[in-house]
């Protein structure tokens, strides 16, 4: 697909869909909480079809209305009415990891896989933590999916867990713990990245009316309890979407406005506005907008990214057009995401013309005067096809290769993308 530069600088408003995270954390624990929970602004994408899917396969009762961007969840208070199921999650992150806990809740034998991708994907952390608490899991050789669980209820007691792989891992502990027999005591054995995708779960937590004793990042300890159903909860739009439109004015100059999302929400990558006020743009908010402005030259940054990696590309993408290098630190995590992205970001600037050095936790890219025309390679990974998209709205020449594969999470992406025009 190839990208029309835009020669005039934004005046845009756009909405982007509901947020992944919040999306894919709303339907576990609403499938875990009693009663009926209508989740409204849902995200549909590849990774919410496939938990939905996957729930649908379990035996809880969904009904799904698209048109209205809607699914009431009917509870079963912790129960997993399937005895048996073999479930396929593509290369949905979230997925696998959330439904490797949940599925230890019941009783009988499931198996987790997914495509070659997630294949490569770590899981062996978790499933070690899980096994300290009592339960039986069994990930393929290389600590990976396919997983098989063994389940008879998850009885609890104490675990440790490293937090330098995926954030996901705790989530995943957190979410499933209050229907353990005996309370969780979750103890962290490294630095914690992604903290506030953490903090995202315990609010959700909390918002279905269970509380997680904490000290820090450090220790967790979670009693027996059991989710109510606000009946029904609102989506907040995707911040990490929302990333591309906060950086297109950085890179075109002009404003856009997104919707439906502040600052004060509980999705972590809205801090992503704060690096580009680092760099020189103008942030101001409604409360149900944030909008972005350019209106001087933009300024490189040295900035530590380990909890908000999902946004280093788009970062990456407006890099090149700042007046000084700039640095991205901490998010060696994103090597084991759809793909290695720091090598991959790397490797597309590079085909772009633009000088960059890659290091093991981040990159080091430097301003370009004028970038080359490029087929950008995706590697299947939703977040190149839309952070290299941002390069096209200013240099001509640029090819986005695959770019279906934005259906993992923006669907649309592309013609809300047009609308910037």
């Amino acid at each position: 697909m190839q990208i029309t530069p835009i020669r005039h600088p934004l005046n845009a408003s756009v909405r982007v869909p509901g947020s992944k995270s919040l999306t894919n954390r709303a339907l576990l624990i609403s499938a875990l909480s009693s009663g009926l929970t209508r989740l409204t602004n849902v995200l549909f994408s590849d990774d919410s079809r496939h938990f939905a899917h996957a729930l649908a396969q379990l035996g809880f009762n969904l009904v799904i209305d698209e048109d209205c961007r809607e699914i009431a969840v009917e509870g079963c208070a912790g129960r997993i009415p399937a005895s048996h199921a073999e479930l396929f999650i593509g290369n949905a992150g979230t997925a696998a990891r959330f439904l490797s806990a949940f599925l230890t809740l019941g009783n009988g034998d499931f198996v987790l896989d997914g495509d070659a991708r997630m294949r490569e994907r770590p899981i062996g952390d978790l499933v070690l933590a899980l096994a300290q608490l009592g339960a039986t899991l069994q990930p393929s050789p290389s600590n990976c999916p396919p997983v098989r669980i063994q389940a008879s209820g998850l009885p609890g007691g104490q675990t440790a867990l490293a937090g330098d792989i995926s954030s996901q891992f705790l989530s995943a502990l957190l979410m499933v713990a209050p229907y353990a027999r005996q309370p969780v005591q979750i103890t962290m054995t490294t630095e914690l990245n992604s903290k506030p995708y953490v903090d995202m779960t315990l609010r959700v937590m909390q918002e279905f009316g269970v509380q997680v004793e904490r000290h820090g990042y450090t220790r967790f300890a979670i009693h027996p309890a059991q989710y109510i159903t606000p009946k029904i909860y609102a989506i907040e739009s995707d911040a990490s979407a929302a990333s591309y439109f906060f950086a297109a004015p950085a890179i075109c100059g002009g404003s856009v406005t997104v919707e439906n999302i502040s600052q004060r929400s509980i999705q972590g990558d809205v801090a992503f506005v704060d690096v580009l006020t680092a760099m020189g743009c103008e942030v101001t908010e409604t409360n149900n907008s944030i909008t972005v402005s350019r209106s001087q030259i933009l300024s490189g940054i040295d900035v530590d990214m380990r909890d908000i990696p999902d946004t280093a590309q788009t970062l990456a993408a407006l890099a090149p057009y700042a007046h000084t290098p700039t640095r991205i630190r901490g998010i060696a995590s994103a090597r084991v995401k759809e793909t290695d992205r720091v090598s991959a970001t790397c490797a597309e600037l590079s085909r772009l013309g633009v000088r960059v050095e890659e290091h093991p936790d981040g990159m080091t890219i430097y301003p370009c005067g004028q970038l080359l025309p490029a087929d950008i390679e995706t590697y299947n990974d939703h977040r190149m096809a839309m952070a290299f998209s941002l390069i096209g709205l200013r240099s001509p020449g640029v090819n986005i290769l695959n770019p279906g594969c934005v259906s993992k999470t923006f669907p649309d992406f592309f013609q809300v993308l047009d609308q910037l025009r």
